[in-house]
């Protein structure tokens, strides 16, 4: 199955760069190139990509914006974040707004087409790498938030697997972790995104971080 790409930076070469690298790659391909932030949700609508990579920075509307419209009104596409630096405090405003993770321009050709496809199949980007990191550092009040009453509707055990997803762990480390299966791991990830209303995993440890479940350095 081919996954399809619309193309969102306000910069003619790097839109050109990036077009090539996909194009190399039999099972990607661009659908659409958007030059502001109006474009990329007009694209959006038009050819119903499975990703949309999007540059924060861009006129007349910015990628965090973009961003929120086309995750709240086509929810089956996913947003990857482009930036130049992975420090960028925008890049947690996207997040927030719904982007399923971030690259930073200067990612390796090879690295880039696997965050994609990554992206596309509604996994966490990155973990427990910079995504995480820079979670804890912006979203994060500066003192221990009280768990929300939104985590409440989960279960005791539902929580403990989310304090775990948003320490960065893969399923399999949870499933070792808790002297779980595999399997039951995954059904418990699954109920809680749907009780979150979580897009992926990185939605996940938003929340974890901004409900005080796990703080930086736990």
């Amino acid at each position: 199955m081919t996954t399809r790409i619309v193309l969102a930076d306000d910069q003619t070469l790097v839109r050109s760069a990036f077009a090539l690298l996909i194009a190399s790659a039999p099972d990607i391909d661009v659908v659409a190139e958007a030059a502001t932030g109006h474009q990329a949700i007009t694209a959006t609508a038009t050819t119903t990509p499975d990703v949309v990579l999007m540059d924060l920075r861009m006129p007349d509307l910015d990628g965090i914006d973009a961003t929120r419209h086309i995750t709240r009104h086509h929810p089956d596409t996913r947003v990857l974040v482009l930036t130049t630096y992975d420090t960028d405090e925008n890049v947690a405003a996207a997040l927030r707004a719904g982007a399923s993770g971030f690259v930073v321009k200067d990612i390796r050709p090879a690295d880039l087409l696997d965050a994609i496809r990554t992206v596309a199949a509604g996994e966490q980007l990155l973990s427990p790498g910079p995504t995480a990191t820079l979670i804890a550092r912006f979203l994060r009040a500066p003192d221990r938030a009280p768990v929300t009453k939104h985590l409440q509707v989960l279960t005791s055990r539902e929580r403990e697997v989310l304090t775990l997803i948003a320490q960065g762990l893969s399923n399999h480390e949870i499933a070792e972790a808790l002297v779980l299966s595999p399997l039951t791991v995954k059904t418990h990830v699954s109920r809680i995104l749907t009780k979150l209303n979580a897009r992926d995993r990185v939605h996940l440890v938003i929340a974890g971080y901004e409900s005080g479940l796990v703080v930086p350095g736990s």
